[in-house]
């Protein structure tokens, strides 16, 4: 029994010994690219309570809209000058088409993002003059602004 595990020994090493094994190795690269992106989470409003009476500029009551975008992605925010624009003016019409008052509406405009669980609260500042409301008509004005930001 010896011998014959002795010469099944012999025999795998005269097979094996003019054959090399060899191992190998490889490379794999894994990548990402995380998008910038920019998403508004909520809208904001302007609200103005205009007395002539009491007359001077008045500023609005501003709810701030709130945004986030990607970590270190710089943004930048633009708006449509509202639906009843002239130019680049912003105008809220009143009881009739021709019932106009003029208004401000600034925010900074360019920043960068801190990531999706860091919103980002604008800073809309609005103003109406006096001279755009001592003669106005009576009732309700509005207008709606369409801002877009970009990362």
């Amino acid at each position: 029994m010896v011998k014959r595990i002795i010469l099944i020994v012999a025999i795998a090493m005269i097979a094996f010994s003019g054959v090399a094994l060899a191992g190998d190795t490889a490379t794999v690269n894994v990548s990402a690219n995380v998008v910038g992106r920019c998403k508004f989470n909520s809208g904001g409003t302007v609200t103005f309570s205009l007395d002539p009476s009491v007359g001077g500029t008045v500023n609005g009551t501003i709810t701030q809209p709130q945004f986030w975008c990607t970590k270190n992605a710089s943004y930048t925010i633009t708006d449509d000058n509202g639906a009843n624009e002239s130019g680049t003016t912003h105008r809220m019409v009143g009881p009739a088409p021709t019932d106009l008052i003029e208004y401000t509406f600034t925010y900074t405009t360019t920043g960068s993002g801190g990531g999706k669980t860091s919103p980002i609260i604008m800073d809309i500042a609005s103003t109406v003059v006096e001279a755009q409301y001592t003669n106005a008509a009576a009732g309700d004005y509005t207008d709606t602004v369409t801002l877009t930001i970009t990362p």
